[in-house]
């Protein structure tokens, strides 16, 4: 028994100073971290196709590729353009169609380079051969889906234009935007996939030659001529039907004679609800049918197996009574009456990504507390239960429609994303992963994560996210980040993150605990939790993240002397104002985050949601208006505040930054901006901006509070 005793003590030993000799990440490291996408089962259950997103840096572009991978086989990319997305199976599974901003074969490069990118649809036999484009013209696909046969596809575009009309438009207003009076809707178009592959195949590549020049000129001339005697770009093409929004989430019944679709402003700026409603239109054309009349943004459209519902999910109110920033939720809904039902009324959590089985269960995702697991429910009757059972977030589940048979991707805080695959929702457990594209991940000393509880000054419960360093789980008198989510609707989960939105992972491997406070306003602790932001829509969370940090000090987690602040978004908007509350951060890191919101409202694509979460709009409450921005409080400021923003950002106008800026400056704080061209948001454009984003952050960081020395 002391053998025993000594040999267990001695493998302990082996296995503790192993894992102590891995390398903490780098920065390099962390920006090479593979981000999975969309995910589809085939519909035998016998292959994934999904999507992975990661830097290209030498193109300074990210790429996003679409690959395949079957039963005990290796991955493989089932395109090479780097610039393919929304991948979804034929019903026979012979087919994979996709959504692609490369270029056509048959365009000119100069031309293709001076022109904004068109997404077209394009599809590719599982078999082998080459991906094909399936439409064609100035105009990029909005949504499609295929017809239950597989011998068609749907899609909507943009109402085209005839290059006649083009080209009068331009001669008259050149370059000047008419905001509201350009706009114009859709139309939803069907294709005969073997009329697609038929012309794709007679289509000759372009030739730099004098000759192929000739032939491409006749060609387009031709085809200017058609399109102004037809309403589709791409021949072949039949128009079922025009809208005057935007169409998304197109979906096709399984009996093949319906088709229902969702209407959003060609605008794409949220400034009412109206222009968000369901409709059905029969497959073979026709005036459309509005199905919804409320005040919900619905979104996921799926058929049940009977055709007689359509489920949807919204994650706001609106449904049942008003518009409000509620938690995600599911709804069926009679498309004969009209009547909704919702699915998991008694869940207190967030329903995110959900599939419909064979036998009209309901599989999904739904978000309790700081985890992401996966439910079900036989009927929106019944009770929804969970049946994961590994700790840690799952999404972009993916259910097979003829085999119980199931995809997701899962991750946890000290685990990166892989895809898994299991053999039915009942053996989630014994799920197999498919994917080792993070693996460099899983050989570097990983920050260790846990959640955290504390009063708020209402007596509150709030949670959050503790990330310690690598090696000093459960250390105390630690240098700390908060870093706050963004949204508010939204949650740091036990999960793993790497890219320049969730950089928790590459602070705490710097040496700072990183705390993520889910703040009033965030899913999955209640719809009353949520619902509690507003209208105090930076003070009332502001008071949940600074009682947390006092809880942290006060438990001996954090050290008093080396607390810092950040976020992006509204974790921006909340560093701003939590900066004018108190001068306990010793550095600020701020992006994308706005200190007043009457202009905001007059910029943000999302105005609607702006004055829910105020209350109302700036003449109507403008004493909320004013009370909530920081600018009005920023005398107070003496935070050393690093600041980013993206140059053409809509969601949160840049001038919220310049304006930010002006005012550190003005008052003598120590401050800089940084303003990365040509992004929105999101910063999806160069890798390098976001890779950049980071490594300043941190060196802000450390230069106005370093790790090393506690």
């Amino acid at each position: 028994m002391r053998r025993i005793v000594v040999l267990l003590a001695f493998l302990l030993f082996a296995v503790s100073a192993i894992a102590q000799q891995k390398p903490v990440l780098t920065l390099d490291d962390f920006f090479n971290y593979v981000q999975f996408g969309a995910v589809e089962m085939s519909p035998d259950g016998s292959a994934v196709a999904f999507t992975t997103r990661r830097a290209d840096w030498a193109q300074e572009r990210f790429r996003s590729d679409t690959w395949l991978v079957r039963n005990g086989q290796q991955p493989i990319l089932l395109t090479h353009s780097g610039e393919d997305s929304s991948p979804k199976w034929s019903p026979d599974g012979r087919w994979v169609a996709f959504v692609s901003l490369r270029e056509m074969a048959w365009t000119k490069p100069a031309e293709s380079g001076e022109k904004e990118k068109v997404a077209h649809l394009y599809a590719i036999s599982v078999s082998g051969g080459e991906a094909f484009p399936v439409t064609r013209g100035e105009e990029s696909v909005h949504t499609f889906a295929w017809s239950s046969d597989s011998q068609s596809l749907y899609f909507a575009t943009r109402v085209p234009w005839s290059k006649v009309k083009r080209d009068s438009y331009k001669k008259e207003w050149k370059d000047v935007e008419r905001y509201r009076e350009q706009e114009r809707g859709d139309v939803i178009a069907r294709i005969g996939l073997a009329d697609a592959l038929a012309r794709a195949q007679a289509v000759t590549p372009y030739s730099a030659s004098e000759d192929a020049k000739k032939d491409d000129d006749k060609k387009k001339q031709e085809e200017d001529v058609n399109k102004d005697k037809e309403t589709a770009e791409t021949p072949g093409t039949m128009i079922l039907a025009h809208c005057d929004l935007e169409v998304s989430d197109l979906a096709v019944s399984h009996d093949g004679r319906t088709l229902a679709f969702i209407s959003r402003p060609s605008h794409h700026r949220l400034e009412g609800v109206k222009e968000v409603e369901i409709f059905l239109l029969p497959a073979s054309g026709g005036a459309a049918r509005q199905l919804t009349h409320n005040q919900a943004l619905e979104s996921d459209l799926l058929w049940g197996p009977d055709d007689r519902h359509i489920l949807f999910s919204t994650g706001t109110g609106g449904v049942e009574d008003v518009y409000q920033r509620e938690q995600e939720r599911v709804y069926s809904m009679d498309v004969g009456s009209g009547k909704a039902q919702r699915w998991g009324s008694q869940f207190t959590g967030a329903l995110n990504a959900y599939e419909v089985a064979p036998d009209g269960s309901l599989v999904a995702t739904g978000q309790v507390g700081a985890e992401n697991q996966v439910y079900s429910e036989r009927s929106a009757a019944d009770p929804l239960k969970k049946i994961s059972s590994w700790d840690g977030a799952y999404r972009e589940l993916s259910l097979a429609e003829h085999s119980p048979r199931l995809a997701f991707v899962h991750s946890a805080f000290d685990k990166p994303e892989e895809l898994y695959v299991a053999d039915s929702a009942n053996d989630l457990a014994q799920a197999k992963p498919v994917t080792t594209f993070n693996r460099l991940f899983t050989e570097r000393d990983l920050p260790r994560g846990r959640t955290y509880k504390w009063k708020s000054e209402d007596g509150a419960e709030v949670e959050g996210i503790l990330l310690y360093p690598p090696g000093k789980f459960g250390a105390k008198n630690l240098p700390m980040l908060t870093l706050i989510h963004g949204g508010p609707e939204a949650a740091d989960l036990n999960s793993f993150g790497a890219n320049w939105y969730d950089w928790a992972a590459m602070a705490a491997s710097r040496g700072y605990l990183v705390f993520r406070p889910n703040y009033r306003g965030s899913t999955g602790y209640g719809d009353k939790f949520e619902l509690q932001v507003s209208p105090n829509i930076v003070s009332t969370p502001g008071k949940d993240i600074l009682t947390g940090v006092d809880a942290l000090v006060k438990d001996g987690i954090a050290n008093i002397d080396k607390l810092t602040v950040g976020g992006y978004s509204y974790g921006g908007y909340m560093t701003n104002w939590l900066i004018t509350q108190t001068t306990r951060f010793k550095a600020a890191v701020s992006g994308a985050g706005a200190v007043e919101h009457i202009v905001n409202w007059g910029n943000d694509d999302l105005t609607f949601d702006d004055a829910w979460y105020l209350g109302g709009t700036p003449w109507e409450v403008p004493k909320t208006y004013n009370q909530e921005a920081a600018i009005f409080q920023i005398s107070k400021v003496k935070t050393p505040t690093h600041i980013v923003g993206g140059a053409i950002d809509i969601r949160v106008y840049i001038g919220e930054q310049y304006l930010l800026e002006r005012a550190l400056h003005t008052l003598g704080v120590p401050s800089t901006l940084l303003i990365f061209p040509g992004e929105g948001h999101g910063l999806t454009k160069n890798p390098w901006h976001g890779k950049i984003k980071v490594r300043e952050e941190l060196k802000w960081l450390e230069k106005y509070c370093p790790a090393g020395s506690q």
